[in-house]
């Protein structure tokens, strides 16, 4: 059978992109990031005000980018978005880190953290010392925790294949694994909130390390407001994922931005909502001291040991593996759709752009994909790699978003089935929260901002290779046909 380029199926319906969005989204912030917030804010209240401000941070990037989405409903989301603003360049460079580190070593660490999860349950096998301990150029162990890296990989290979098998497939397993985990939260929410153990006191009670007459300075406290902000938009990382199956929604213009806002604001309603009972049931001075003893603490486990006993460990692994797993398979369907679109732009290995002859999916960009995330496993350097394009992160949303506002500008008469509540203000402030991020990442590690931006533009030789190679093409179509003339 030969690859076709008749396009994608349209698979999803609104329910189902809500879903997707859920499932793209809910990994590990939920159960681990009030923890570090609270080691650095050193109040519950402030602790709830950051997670509910990151939410409506995401929201207004949502209100904006659905826009774009309902305007452009095509695959590639955020490149197709970013060529139409700003030209093939910055499409191709948003392709390119996505492909290279973004999304793939996202597809890396959250599945390797379902791995981890795992080991709760059964030992892992490992090599000997002297293996684990080879490295490549003094930081890559590719040996260590083979056995984790031997699961993450093949994870990754079982739910690619999968999702080659079809787009239904990768979203009926999603839909699955997002309503189980949505159901285990909201149960430790009510038997949190329903025990003896916690009180409403502790919601009200500041840190003793908190400082009597609060922060030192303003910009001490915005700087750790952002600080625990970058924490909190962990949790949310994967909101623009659903635009990258564009082509496969039905009713795209009207779908997509209900779906992002649906999405978002159940997620948020569910974190604060988690948020919520660990600080009911653990005072802030509990669970700092936990963290400071363990640096790797999850805080639902201590939360769930302390209102159910000891086991909670085996409890809130068992979610971390459903919602790790769902994560992995919705980032995996998700992603594979900005090589598709790359490569139908001419912009990428050119068969990523074709789509199986019987499943309709995009079956080449899911292995490109699969491949290299496999090797970002392995390398054991993806957490590294995911720290130094961060600020990669927030530079493209924010272009994407200020995007909404030039294209108002220079194409006033394209038709909006969708347009912006709140322009211009709503995208300015996402804007501007984007600008101050990327702000505190350079002055914080300017070294780590640097090489992530290094590493975006390495880019750049391979997109100048591929334009070269197009242009060398149609100017041998152009030859053959004069010469058939």
């Amino acid at each position: 059978m030969k690859e076709t380029n008749e396009g994608l199926q349209k698979s999803f319906g609104l329910r189902m992109a809500i879903i997707m969005v859920m499932s793209a989204i809910i990994g590990t912030g939920v159960f681990k990031k009030v923890a570090p917030m609270s080691e650095g804010l050193l109040s519950p209240s402030l602790v709830m005000l950051v997670w509910a401000l990151a939410g409506v941070v995401i929201l207004f990037g949502v209100l904006s980018i659905g826009e774009l989405g309902a305007m452009f409903p095509a695959s590639g989301g955020a490149f197709y978005w970013l060529e139409k603003t700003y030209g093939k360049v910055v499409a191709f460079l948003y392709g390119w880190s996505c492909f290279t580190v973004i999304q793939t070593a996202a597809i890396a660490s959250v599945a390797y953290v379902f791995a981890g999860a795992l080991g709760t349950f059964f030992t892992l096998p490992h090599l000997s010392p002297h293996l684990e301990s080879i490295t490549i150029f003094g930081i890559i162990q590719p040996l260590d925790n083979i056995g984790a890296k031997i699961i993450t990989s093949l994870m990754i290979i079982l739910l690619t294949f999968i999702n080659i098998k079809g787009t239904k497939k990768g979203g009926n397993l999603s839909q699955i694994f997002t309503y189980t985990i949505v159901l285990s939260i909201l149960l430790i929410v009510a038997f949190s909130l329903s025990s003896s153990v916690g009180s409403i006191e502790n919601l009200s009670t500041n840190s003793t390390s908190y400082p009597p007459s609060g922060f030192a300075t303003s910009f001490g406290f915005l700087g750790i407001m952002v600080i625990a902000m970058r924490n909190a938009f962990w949790g949310y990382e994967g909101f623009i994922a659903l635009g990258f199956i564009g082509e496969e929604l039905r009713e795209p213009r009207k779908n997509m931005p209900r779906a992002m806002l649906g999405g978002i604001l159940m997620i948020t309603l569910i974190y604060l909502l988690a948020n919520f009972a660990y600080l009911y049931v653990m005072p802030i001075d509990e669970l700092i001291a936990s963290l400071q003893a363990d640096k790797n603490l999850i805080a639902a486990v201590v939360v769930v040991n302390k209102v159910f006993g000891t086991g909670g460990a085996y409890v809130v692994s068992a979610m971390i593996l459903v919602s790790t797993f769902g994560c992995t398979n919705a980032t995996i369907l998700l992603s594979s759709r900005i090589y598709y679109a790359m490569g139908k732009d001419n912009m990428f290995f050119k068969d990523a752009g074709k789509t199986h002859p019987k499943h309709h999916t995009p079956h080449k960009s899911l292995i490109y994909q699969c491949i290299w995330a496999c090797v970002l496993v392995f390398t054991g350097s993806f957490d590294l790699l995911t720290d130094l394009v961060v600020i990669a992160g927030f530079l493209f949303y924010g272009l994407v978003v200020f995007g909404v506002i030039i294209l108002r500008v220079r194409k006033k008469d394209i038709f909006r089935p969708y347009k912006t509540w709140g322009y211009p203000i709503v995208p300015l402030v996402f804007v501007a929260v984007c600008i101050v991020l990327m702000v505190v990442s350079f002055i914080q590690s300017p070294v780590k901002a640097a090489m992530g931006m290094l590493l975006i533009f390495t880019g750049l030789p391979f997109y100048y290779y591929w334009k070269a190679k197009n242009k060398r093409l149609k100017a041998q179509e152009l030859l053959d046909i004069k010469t058939v003339d």
